[in-house]
């Protein structure tokens, strides 16, 4: 059993507030010594490489890292050692809304992001926050394969990025100490920890919940304790980050499915000939391919692991009842934003 703090501390640990410094020192370095190498794709070679920089904060032995890992292997491969990336995961470089910054300046290349964070660069991206966009996972799996979805993916350059691919991040549900969620009604009044999206918070408040904006990292302590009575995420999260040690109900509400995203700066995409842009996006395709049966493993493990924790899994959940209440929260994106409502389309063509 771990023993974490045995409270969220408001301001930074002298420890976090170390790691934040040394992000920002790694990201410093990284801006000073940028412009030592601008060699374009064409121009480099094995013996002198271009050397592009990913950022991820996920930790190494990660899912999702592990494709990641793959696809740098397989760059390097393609291109017979001219292309290289340097890797740098588990927030080295500072969390995403920090590395998305430094990749619009040029001082990271490539990162990986969930996808609403995009959202401020692209209106559109709102969209994969939104609650029972998707019917299933096959849905959601048709619909961010079609071409019209990596047309969309492709289209931010204007932006200053581009996404290559996606990988899954499964469905997210609800989970608490010990109340089932079968229904909006049993979620209403609790305090539920949420990511930091303007989504998650009008789905929450929607389904009757009082949502709390918090730090992942202090979500153990705050279930723990009892200063939420939940979270909400996918399964993994149980097993591989000890949640199902403080939360022994996961309510099978499968209410978002928010994909990861692998995004090229601009300034990065701009050094590439069109044969080795070729060559990043078909990488980073397969990688997607091959991270789709490694993350339904991922679930597997979750599943057995949990359940010799004492979770009870919840399936017999109203999903109708939850879709209805959100339905206006999509509704209001969708004619607050022309890109939601365009995107919300690609995601409905999927259906047919």
């Amino acid at each position: 059993m771990r023993t974490p703090s045995s409270r969220v501390e408001p301001r930074l640990s002298r420890r976090r507030a170390l790691a934040v410094g040394g992000a920002a020192l790694s990201a410093t370095a990284l801006a000073a010594c940028g412009g030592a190498q601008r060699l374009t794709s064409e121009e480099a070679s094995e013996s002198n490489p271009l050397v592009l920089r990913m950022a991820n904060n996920l930790d190494p032995k990660h899912v999702t890292s592990v494709a990641l890992e793959e696809f740098i292997a397989d760059v390097q491969e393609r291109s017979g050692g001219r292309i290289r990336i340097e890797h740098y995961a588990s927030g080295q470089l500072g969390g995403e809304p920090q590395v998305l910054g430094q990749l619009r300046q040029g001082i990271v290349d490539l990162t990986r992001v969930g996808a609403p964070g995009l959202a401020a660069w692209d209106r559109g991206y709102h969209a994969f926050g939104l609650p029972y966009v998707f019917d299933s996972e096959e849905h959601y799996y048709a619909a961010l394969d079609s071409e019209a979805m990596r047309e969309f993916f492709t289209g931010s350059q204007e932006q200053n990025f581009l996404g290559l691919t996606y990988y899954t991040s499964g469905a997210r549900s609800f989970y608490t100490a010990s109340t089932p969620i079968r229904t909006p009604e049993d979620l209403a009044g609790l305090k539920i920890r949420i990511q930091d999206m303007a989504t998650q918070v009008q789905m929450t408040e929607a389904f009757g919940a009082s949502p709390i904006v918090m730090g992942f990292g202090d979500t153990y302590t705050a279930l723990q304790t009892g200063l939420i009575d939940g979270a909400e995420s996918n399964e993994t999260v149980l097993n591989q980050s000890g949640h199902g040690e403080v939360s022994k109900s996961f309510s099978l509400t499968e209410h978002t499915r928010i994909p990861d995203m692998l995004v090229i700066g601009a300034r990065a995409w701009e050094r590439l000939s069109e044969e080795d842009r070729t060559l990043l996006q078909e990488a980073a395709i397969a990688s997607t391919e091959a991270h789709k049966e490694a993350w339904a493993q991922s679930i597997e493990e979750a599943y057995a692991e949990s359940e010799e924790m004492g979770v009870e899994f919840i399936e017999d959940v109203d999903t109708d009842a939850f879709a209805e209440l959100a339905a206006p929260v999509v509704e209001e994106f969708a004619s607050r934003h022309q890109e939601v409502a365009d995107l919300l389309d690609i995601i409905d063509q999927a259906r047919r």
